[in-house]
């Protein structure tokens, strides 16, 4: 453990240097710190600090930067979270909400990237309990129907059903609104014994097309695999300790071309509630050895289906993304929850 003085000294260094991207020197921890010590006593508190491993120097100057083990416990016990305004909450929900539930993943997404000026990534698992949200039935020819499934997480998917059978417009609408009230929210195998019951009772060209919808979508669950959606990659470009390394630009690039080294980190957060941050090699991932990524969970109806978060360079400006993560994971499960 450090004592008081020096939580207030590495505080201060890693803010400076999240804010000026500058090794930070004794002479301007003298005028940033609050504390009344001369610049040996300084000097002493950063060698010990270095000494520690919380800091390290990269230049033979008298400067320092935090290292991993410094941010971590800035992170665990030093940060300052500034948290959101009424205004930019507003602008976030507004950004995120659609009547498309797949387009309302992809929004998410894009929010956490232009809010943070960093990749804004969502994680959506498999479903493995095969929850069907909504269901429609669209009308394409006379012998051609979509079936657009809704799954529980938001993920949509569309197939196109072939019928022998000529199904008029409202005999689509009645087959729809009968099965969004009677099955909405069930699982495929608990929506399959309860239409064998009431088969009875539906017309017959309606009972074709909800036994139908009920195959497709225990197919289509059954065979999805887990995925995520990134935007904002293109703003690494901007950020000054990439920049200048075309090779760890390229390793990032690849990281998320590849996608499935990307999603087991991901993937570490779908059970567990609240933010988690991995700095540097916490991830276990080499690519990502000068990155940090922050993460939270989202839900749907009270269940967790997924992850999301935000991919920047270690010296980001945690008391800000941290919120924004925070914030945009409750927003995106009140949407999912009202489609």
């Amino acid at each position: 453990m450090i004592d008081s003085r020096s939580k207030i000294l590495l505080k201060a260094i890693v803010e400076k240097y999240i804010s000026d991207a500058e090794p930070v020197g004794s002479r301007s921890l003298s005028k940033i710190s609050g504390l009344e010590l001369s610049p040996a006593s300084i000097r002493n508190i950063m060698a010990d600090l270095e000494e520690s491993g919380y800091i390290t120097s990269i230049h033979t100057s008298s400067g320092r930067i935090p290292s991993n083990k410094g941010y971590r416990l800035f992170v665990d016990s030093l940060i300052q979270i500034r948290n959101l305004n009424n205004d930019q909450i507003l602008q976030l929900k507004d950004k995120i909400n659609s009547e498309d539930p797949s387009q309302i993943l992809t929004n998410a997404s894009k929010a956490l990237s232009q809010f943070t000026k960093f990749a804004g990534v969502v994680f959506f698992p498999k479903n493995n309990d095969k929850k069907i949200k909504h269901i429609e039935f669209l009308k394409l020819s006379s012998n051609r129907i979509l079936v657009i499934l809704v799954s529980s997480d938001g993920n949509v998917q569309n197939k196109v059903l072939l019928s022998d059978k000529k199904i008029s417009p409202s005999e689509l609408l009645e087959a729809t609104n009968y099965f969004n009230k009677n099955f909405s929210g069930m699982e495929i195998g608990q929506i399959k014994k309860l239409l064998s019951k009431e088969i009875n009772k539906i017309k017959s060209n309606i009972k074709d097309l909800l036994n139908d919808a009920t195959n497709i979508g225990d197919e289509i669950l059954k065979n999805r695999s887990d995925k995520y959606l990134i935007s904002g990659e293109s703003n690494l470009f901007d950020i000054k300790d990439f920049s200048s390394n075309l090779d760890k630009l390229k390793g990032l690039f690849e990281l998320f071309e590849t996608k499935t080294t990307l999603l087991k980190l991901l993937k570490s957060n779908e059970t567990s509630q609240g933010i988690k941050i991995f700095i540097g090699k916490e991830s276990g991932i080499f690519t990502l050895d000068e990155c940090s990524v922050v993460t939270s969970s989202y839900e749907v109806d009270g269940t967790i289906v997924g992850s999301l978060g935000v991919i920047g360079p270690t010296r980001m400006s945690y008391d800000r993304v941290i919120p924004i993560v925070d914030i945009t994971a409750k927003l995106l499960s009140s949407s999912l929850s009202q489609q």
